[in-house]
């Protein structure tokens, strides 16, 4: 019998671990949400990077992998990001933000943040159990990444700063 209620300890022991690895997507957006909103709040920080005719903030560890004429290809680590920018549309601009909706109809997560210099958004698309393709914008420029559901709050705060720091280029 007690050995019998050690196996039983032991495999319940095991499935409550396992159960808190697993990131609770609910909980983490919310936080994700928080995480964006308070970045948006935030100064810009100062642009550190020129590529084609925008200038923006790239935080230490990311670089650039590719550039063409309105995408711009980051990487950090084994991480990709798609960083979109449409010179046409200014920072209140809801433009790219309705085309990127229209792509994506099966959205988990579509938060708006309006304010009266900035229209900022947060899209989060669920692909499976851990992953999630996420896209955070303002105005006309946007950044997207594949991403787990346990970094979606980290990585959101970092991908609003570079996303806020970009300035186009007068010509």
């Amino acid at each position: 019998m007690k050995f019998f209620n050690a196996i039983l300890i032991v495999i319940l022991s095991m499935l409550i671990l396992s159960a808190c690895g697993k990131s609770n997507f609910k909980a983490e957006s919310k936080e994700t949400i928080g995480a964006v909103k308070e970045a948006l709040n935030e100064k810009a920080k100062k642009p550190n990077k020129k590529s084609g005719d925008i200038n923006f903030y790239l935080p230490f560890g990311y670089e650039i992998e590719d550039e063409s004429a309105n995408n711009i290809i980051l990487k950090n680590g084994s991480k990709q990001y798609i960083l979109f920018n449409n010179p046409q549309e200014n920072k209140v601009s809801n433009v790219v933000y309705k085309s990127t909706v229209a792509q994506n109809k099966n959205l988990d997560i579509n938060e708006q943040f309006k304010k009266s210099d900035q229209f900022g958004y947060l899209i989060i698309r669920k692909l499976d159990d851990d992953m999630n393709e996420m896209t955070i914008g303002i105005g006309g420029t946007k950044i997207t990444t594949l991403i787990k559901t346990s970094s979606m709050k980290n990585e959101a705060a970092v991908m609003t700063q570079m996303v806020k720091s970009v300035v186009n280029v007068e010509k």
